[in-house]
């Protein structure tokens, strides 16, 4: 619940598809946006009615120099009632997953059944800092173009998908400059936050953990806390993925997704 203390909910960014009676929202990871969960958004749209959020400081959210998984979780929560959506599934990758995982265990009621991709309710290391420090070393405003930016990213960041993925928050800021989308600044400040393990009481809502074999955030030690938090959890594992399960193997991961959320009639 809020507390007195809590920062107030930011309005997000939010992108609806789909006309089914039940709704399914999807949230996003770190450095993304709703556009990254299109592929399993449109495999759900003949079912279910899809929201796709952009979480804050992300996409076209608004910004706050206030951000943790607590708060975030409560965006969401705000965004739903704008939407008078009373309860959905929720479907959330990486720290969407963390965001996801936050909200059912806060807010129950507002969650039928809950999917989490590639992410464990555990305090991770800190696995960006490279990206984050060559993010913020760019130079902006002298920045040519995009493939000027890319070029300056090879050393740091040599995956071709992952510079092209954190690219797509590059933006036109006027005639000649450029500017992130996100807020890059905030976001590296309050990094540690976003480590975080989300906590509360356990949700004994149907769960699905879906992991990709060659990722290594779902550790086999984070198997107790999952089934502590999570005690009527399911697990499946996608072959030969990694943390980008959902992009790299979408027919099988939107297969699962749809699986297990119109299992029971539950849609």
């Amino acid at each position: 619940m809020r507390s007195e203390h809590m920062p107030r909910a930011v309005q997000l960014h939010t992108e609806v598809s789909g006309s089914g009676p039940v709704s399914v929202v999807l949230l996003h990871g770190l450095f993304g946006s709703a556009s990254n969960l299109m592929s399993v958004a449109r495999s759900l749209e003949s079912h279910f009615t899809v929201v796709r959020m952009d979480l804050r400081n992300h996409g076209k959210s608004a910004h706050s120099d206030q951000m943790d998984i607590p708060v975030m979780a409560e965006d969401v929560i705000a965004a739903m009632d704008v939407l008078e959506m009373p309860c959905a599934h929720f479907l959330g990758h990486s720290l969407g997953g963390k965001v996801a995982m936050q909200v059912a265990i806060t807010h129950p009621e507002r969650v039928k059944r809950l999917i989490v991709a590639d992410i464990a309710p555990v305090r991770y290391g800190r696995g960006h800092d490279a990206i984050i420090t060559s993010l913020l070393a760019l130079e902006l405003r002298s920045l040519k173009n995009r493939e000027q930016a890319d070029q300056l990213l090879t050393k740091s960041v040599p995956e071709v998908a992952i510079r092209q993925f954190l690219l797509k928050n590059l933006m036109r800021d006027g005639k000649d400059g450029w500017a992130w989308r996100m807020n890059l600044p905030v976001i590296a400040e309050l990094y540690d936050n976003l480590r975080d393990a989300p906590s509360a009481e356990p949700f004994d809502g149907p769960t699905l953990f879906i992991r990709g074999e060659l990722s290594g955030y779902i550790r086999d030690e984070n198997r107790a806390p999952m089934m502590r938090q999570f005690p009527n959890m399911y697990f499946e594992t996608i072959a030969n993925a990694g943390h980008w399960l959902h992009a790299e193997y979408p027919l099988i991961f939107n297969g699962l997704v749809n699986e297990f959320l119109r299992a029971d009639g539950a849609a």
